[in-house]
C-alpha cells in the first residue's frame, strides 16, 4: 500500500519516521530517494543524519536546534517540492560475477528447488537489473529488489561462520552480495571480484541507494584478471544505458 502523503511518527525524542507506505516497490523506493535528494541539497539545522529504508526515512536530530513541529514542517515542505522536482537519471551498475564452482556452492540446490536446471538459474538472475532500495547489515551491502520469484530459495537451515567478500547469494525473493568476508545464511550462486566498499574511496561504498544492479556472467580467467584490476585500482566499472 502506497500512502498518498507520508506520515510522520515519532522515534522518541530525537528522530523522526517518514512512511510512504507499508510495501516494497519501486515507486516507494522513488519517494524515499526523492526526499533524500531534497534533504541533501537544503540546510536543514540540527538535522544529524537522514537514514532511508525500502519504504521510510528515519531521521535523526539534535533538539536543541530544532523542535518537532519545525523539523516536520520543513520536511513536508521538502517532501511536496521533491515530488515536482528534476530526478537524477538512475545509473545501472553492471557486477562481473561468476557463478557456480566453489564461488557458488549452493547453485546446484538452489536450481533443484526451483525446479530448473543450473544454466537456467543462471539465465533468470542475470536477465533483469535489481533496484538498490538501501545500504544496511554490513558496510555497503545493498537491498536489491526485483528478483524472479521463480529462483526464490530459503535460507540456509544453519548459517555458514565465513562467507567470503563478493560472494551473491540468495535468501528468500531477495539477492545481494556480500561486501566483506562475513558470517550468513544466504544460499550462494556466485561471486564478483569487485570490491564492494573501500574506506579509502568517496563514497566508500560502490552501490548506491536509487540506482540498479545488473549481474553480468564471466569466466574464471576473467574473474582473476578483473580481481587483479581491482586490486591495482585500474579497473574500469562498467554501466548499462538506462532506456
Amino acid at each position: 500500500m502506497t500512502y498518498d502523503r507520508p506520515r510522520f511518527l515519532a522515534g522518541g525524542d530525537k528522530a523522526l519516521f517518514i512512511e510512504f507506505g507499508n510495501a516494497i516497490a519501486p515507486k516507494l523506493g522513488r519517494r524515499v530517494q526523492r526526499l533524500l535528494l531534497a534533504i541533501q541539497n537544503t540546510g536543514i539545522p540540527g538535522l544529524v543524519e537522514a537514514v532511508p529504508t525500502y519504504r521510510s526515512v528515519l531521521i535523526h536530530y539534535d533538539p536543541l536546534q530544532i523542535s518537532p513541529k519545525e523539523l516536520r514542517d520543513r520536511l513536508e515542505t521538502l517532501e511536496q517540492r521533491a515530488e515536482d522536482s528534476q530526478f537524477p537519471k538512475p545509473r545501472v551498475v553492471e557486477v562481473p560475477t561468476v557463478y557456480g564452482s566453489e564461488y557458488g556452492p549452493d547453485l546446484e540446490f538452489v536450481a533443484k528447488h526451483s525446479g530448473l536446471t543450473p544454466e537456467e538459474v543462471v539465465q533468470i538472475h542475470t536477465s533483469t537489473a535489481y533496484l538498490i532500495y538501501m545500504l544496511g547489515f554490513i558496510p555497503g551491502f545493498a537491498y536489491l529488489g526485483g528478483m524472479s520469484s521463480r529462483i526464490a530459495t530459503p535460507r540456509l537451515d544453519t548459517p555458514r561462520s565465513r562467507i567470503p567478500s563478493g560472494s551473491v547469494g540468495i535468501a528468500g525473493n531477495q539477492t545481494g552480495i556480500y561486501p566483506a568476508e562475513s558470517p550468513g545464511g544466504w544460499q550462494l550462486i556466485g561471486r564478483t571480484p569487485l570490491k564492494l566498499f573501500d574506506l579509502h574511496k568517496e563514497p566508500p561504498a560502490l552501490l548506491q541507494a536509487g540506482n540498479s544492479v545488473l549481474f553480468v556472467r564471466i569466466t574464471l580467467q576473467e574473474f582473476t584478471r578483473i580481481k587483479e584490476e581491482v586490486e591495482q585500482g585500474t579497473y574500469e566499472m562498467k554501466e548499462t544505458p538506462v532506456a
